[in-house]
């Protein structure tokens, strides 16, 4: 059902993969908007190694979430922030997609959780995300990637 990469040489690891997941901050989640459009965004979110599972928060409602519900079918794209060999021009970045399923947190107990497993991830000032999530949570909706695929590669800007 998924594509094989063409240059194999290039493919990253399953561990590195995994390491980008975790490690970078942000990518880019592209969904099925208006009209049929591509529709993707900046978001920061959380990899779960237990479940393998993505996840993110924002708003109750909008075109992301309109999106979401006509069609479940997403993909989310990180990359890191690349390295240049010596004396060489050109920017060498490790990308990671995401292809999966996106599911709304029902549970709200659940969606708290996840809401301080991914602000961890940005900050250890417990007491600033514990008054987020008392303030903002109510008003949070939590989204959870369900991986089908996941690939990585080398691409060299040359």
């Amino acid at each position: 059902m998924f594509r094989e990469l063409i240059r194999k040489k290039l493919q990253l690891s399953e561990e590195e993969c995994l390491r980008i997941l975790t490690e970078e901050p942000r990518g880019v989640l592209s969904v099925l908007g208006d009209d049929d459009y591509p529709y993707g965004m900046p978001m920061n979110f959380w990899y779960d190694p237990q479940s393998g599972h993505l996840f993110f928060h924002g708003g109750k409602e909008g075109h992301k979430i309109d999106a979401l519900k006509k069609h479940g079918k997403v993909s989310f794209c990180v990359y890191d922030q690349g390295f240049r060999k010596e004396n060489d021009w050109a920017l060498n970045i490790k990308s990671v997609i995401v292809f999966g399923r996106m599911e709304f947190v029902a549970d709200q107990k659940r969606a708290m959780e996840i809401s301080r497993n991914l602000s961890h991830k940005y900050t250890q000032d417990n007491a600033y995300i514990e008054h987020e999530i008392v303030h903002s949570g109510p008003h949070t909706l939590c989204l959870e990637l369900i991986p089908e695929h996941i690939c990585g590669k080398l691409v060299n800007e040359s």
